[in-house]
């Protein structure tokens, strides 16, 4: 892959951060009021995030069970969600339709925070994948280099942010959650109107993974200046941001995630499995399913001599474990795999961008960001919201 596609593809997660300028198309308001531009709202009639998350857990011996999954209605916080780039559309943005591509990524990415927090997750006008591979392969889409265009998705997000705000707040507590392009949206989102003003009182943490969140070298803020990475599930108003790598596959030289400009900065990265620093045992919730990227079925075998689970998620205690690390001028989570031979559950997992029959290095595990992690991240949203509480 060349470098001038390696650009390309950064778009994907920081499409808006280079702010408005003068639009040549004209995008008309979207109406939050209306719960049909919602793709998850708690207790909404069709809520995408209402759904099966049932999980078999396989243990080291290979024994399995069965994990239910009740999301909690009337949570005392919320969570706001931004969801990464998905649609198929044909266009270089999105339309506002719902469709599979979006369903599938709130159950991967958002529908299990429902134990902790009631879910707002609008849809968006986002800059397509369509457009991404377009752009990819040399040939972009007509009109993607619109300024417009690069803009839609962020404007759309404030307008359901700011009527979240005024509608469906009423002084609770949120937490914001974003992958990737939506990573990169909720970036632009806190700088522009939440760090440092009135409305970051309620912001409970962010949570932005597989984004490059810039902070000063030595420090535990940069980028934004009164948000701080975390370092414990008691501290609110702080940042967990990450993107995930093999151990075995470090970021290579092009790769798009681990790295900011300058030399007086790194990415930030808050390990999930030990906010405190140092080495973690994660809770994962691996898809039993085509990933979100449409790649073929997961050729897992989760217990040798066993016919696979038919549940929509796996999980598999202390098969992986994650430490921030700082790497050739990389600073990214790195996931290893406690692979035992001798016991019958499996020694790997399946995550990588594959293309041309090839893992693509420079993404990591950028796929399964929210997966590797997903078990202690819903475990830390319920101890901070708890905290929040607290300092009432």
């Amino acid at each position: 892959m060349t470098r001038k596609m390696l650009g390309a593809l950064a778009l994907a997660a920081a499409v808006v951060a280079g702010g408005a300028h003068a639009q040549t198309t004209t995008y008309p308001k979207n109406d939050y009021a209306n719960k049909a531009n919602w793709l998850c709202w708690t207790g909404k009639p069709g809520d995408a995030c209402a759904i099966d998350l049932t999980t078999t857990v396989v243990k080291a011996d290979g024994t399995e069970s069965v994990e239910t999954f009740v999301a909690n209605p009337k949570a005392p916080i919320d969570c706001f969600y931004v969801y990464p780039t998905v649609s198929n559309d044909p266009g270089a943005v999105s339309t506002m339709n719902i469709e599979p591509e979006e369903l599938s990524v709130v159950k991967a990415q958002l529908a299990r925070f429902g134990a902790k927090c009631r879910i707002f997750a609008p849809m968006y006008r986002q800059f397509t994948l369509t457009a991404l591979r377009a752009q990819m392969g040399g040939k972009p889409l007509p009109g993607s280099a619109d300024p417009a265009v690069r803009q839609v998705g962020y404007n759309d997000v404030l307008d359901a942010w700011n009527y979240y705000l005024a509608n469906e707040n009423h002084g609770r507590g949120v937490v914001l959650i974003g992958h990737s392009q939506g990573s990169g949206v909720l970036i632009q989102l806190i700088s522009k109107e939440i760090d440092g003003k009135p409305s970051q009182a309620k912001v409970i943490s962010a949570i932005l993974m597989g984004a490059r969140v810039p902070v000063d070298k030595g420090k535990d803020t940069g980028l934004f200046k009164s948000m701080p990475v975390c370092k414990s599930a008691s501290q609110t108003g702080c940042v967990i941001a990450y993107a995930s790598f093999r151990d075995t596959i470090p970021p290579p030289a092009n790769s798009l995630f681990g790295k900011v400009p300058g030399d007086s900065q790194i990415a930030a990265c808050v390990n999930p499995a030990n906010l405190a620093g140092g080495r973690g045992e994660l809770h994962s919730y691996l898809g039993n399913s085509p990933p979100i990227s449409g790649q073929a079925m997961p050729k897992t075998v989760w217990a040798k001599g066993k016919p696979n689970p038919t549940t929509p998620f796996i999980s598999a205690p202390g098969l992986l474990t994650s430490e921030c690390v700082q790497k050739n001028g990389f600073s990214y989570l790195e996931i290893h795999v406690n692979a035992v031979p001798s016991d019958p559950r499996t020694d790997t997992i399946e995550g990588d961008v594959v293309q041309d029959g090839k893992v693509n290095e420079a993404w990591g595990l950028h796929l399964i960001d929210a997966n590797l992690a997903m078990g202690n991240l819903v475990d830390i949203v319920g101890a901070e919201g708890k905290a929040w509480a607290a300092k009432k």
